[in-house]
């Protein structure tokens, strides 16, 4: 959990755990020479007690003669807010308050008091709620992101029996008695019945639970990192995947790698249950078809044989309409900054792949003396039509997406290029029939479509 010389964060709120976690490292520090300060979040959520703990906690980093960090929020006008419960929005403020020291590099660790019991507790309110092995992994004892919980091995009653033998005080929260939170009602009242009922070592069962999950998570982790490389393309703000891909895996693993798919666009996976991957698996599960589902921030579409995951609203009109003038010789860089459009001039004498060049998908070549007027490149509009090379008439372009399976999401931003209002290219399907360069052709101009 520590290294040498780290500067190390302990978040102490005043309670048992977390006091007597401090004394402890304190007593430790000098064996690996950590350099410790005390934080705390005054949640302000118990008027009076709230600053008294702050004061508590402030004076017991004053008698270590450790640094102290202190910092207020109101987490019931943010819940109200933010249309969260208590516990979750004092929780993902715990966890903000603690990345920025982190992620400053002001400190290397932060170590929290978590307890086995707290682990325990933990576990059995995600299997009510109805987690898989990711959830039932509970609290970690180490994170990424530089967490550690020393006492996560240890229960709850050997911390207060060190803090009584050593005569140190501690603060207690008065909301830890009332069973108007989830968490206090499994406390006081579900593991106690479990304990006399079922199983008096209840708590190590569970403890012993998240140990097990949490090696199973270990291993899949590492194996859909490696599944994540091979079939998810991510090209922000997307993710993409073929539906082929996501059927040919296991249940457990494509439950995993939907997973995954879902946290790369949201950022978190809050919210998300297991009706919600079961719905992805199922829009992917057949061979063909069209769909579109939402889960807790995400909107997943499937078309021909690939799904996209992006945050709704990624596909409004403002996002994909454009319209620009191309300038010949130039460069048009299409929206979205992935690839360009160049345009350039050549003398027919100096171009040696004509013959190719009607179903070369990366450069085409137009008769410049067929060409008047002002060039622009827009995007692909409903009703657009023209005769590409090798077509004996028009053709709608939405009906040569539909030959060339181009799924939906791509059509939005297709670009063309028109003369007059008139299509004479477009990407992919090439020049227009009656604008295509011949060996006759004098002057051409050459487009090409390249990345950024």
């Amino acid at each position: 959990m520590f290294q040498t010389g780290q500067r190390v964060g302990v978040g102490v709120s005043g309670g048992g755990d977390s006091v007597c976690l401090l004394h402890v490292l304190f007593e430790l520090a000098p064996r690996w020479n950590l350099h410790l300060s005390v934080l705390h979040l005054d949640h302000r959520l118990r008027g009076e007690e709230s600053g008294e703990d702050a004061r508590f906690v402030q004076r017991l980093a004053r008698e270590l003669g450790l640094s102290f960090s202190l910092a207020q929020v109101d987490i019931a006008g943010l819940a109200r807010e933010r249309g969260e419960n208590l516990e979750q929005c004092a929780r993902n403020e715990r966890r903000r308050f603690f990345s920025e020291f982190l992620g400053s590099g002001a400190l290397d660790r932060i170590a929290l008091g978590h307890t086995r019991s707290d682990q325990a507790e933990t576990v059995l309110f995600r299997f009510l709620r109805g987690s898989g092995t990711a959830g039932l992994a509970g609290i970690r004892p180490v994170t990424k992101d530089g967490l550690v919980r020393p006492f996560i091995g240890m229960e709850r009653e050997a911390v207060e029996q060190f803090l009584r033998e050593r005569k140190i005080a501690w603060r207690e929260d008065s909301t830890n008695a009332s069973l108007d939170f989830a968490r206090n009602r499994i406390r006081h009242e579900l593991l106690p019945a479990l304990r006399r009922e079922w199983n008096p070592a209840i708590i190590e069962t569970l403890a012993h639970t998240a140990d097990w999950a949490l090696e199973e998570e270990s291993y899949w982790e590492a194996e859909i990192d490696r599944l994540s490389s091979r079939i998810l393309v991510v090209k922000q703000p997307a993710v993409y995947f073929r539906a082929d891909e996501l059927r040919n895996l296991a249940p457990a693993a494509a439950r995993r790698l939907a997973r995954r798919a879902i946290e790369t666009v949201k950022g978190d996976l809050r919210a998300i249950d297991f009706a919600h991957i079961a719905a992805v698996l199922t829009l992917a599960s057949q061979p063909e078809g069209d769909g579109r589902i939402q889960v807790p921030g995400v909107d997943i579409y499937r078309s021909f044989e690939w799904l996209r995951l992006a945050a709704p609203g990624m596909d409004n009109l403002g996002n994909r309409n454009f319209r620009f003038t191309a300038p010949v010789p130039g460069i048009v860089p299409l929206p979205g900054g992935d690839s360009v459009i160049g345009l350039e001039l050549i003398e027919n004498a100096h171009v040696t792949e004509l013959s190719d060049s009607r179903y070369n998908r990366e450069v085409n070549y137009l008769d410049w003396d067929r060409i008047s007027g002002t060039l622009e490149v827009r995007n692909w509009r409903p009703g657009d039509q023209y005769r590409p090379v090798g077509h004996s008439g028009e053709e709608k372009i939405k009906l040569l997406f539909q030959q060339a399976r181009i799924p939906l999401w791509e059509r939005r931003s297709w670009p063309v290029i028109t003369s007059q209002n008139e299509i004479i290219w477009a990407r992919r399907f090439g020049p227009a029939a009656d604008r295509a360069a011949t060996f006759e052709s004098r002057v051409l101009l050459k487009v090409q479509e390249t990345a950024a």
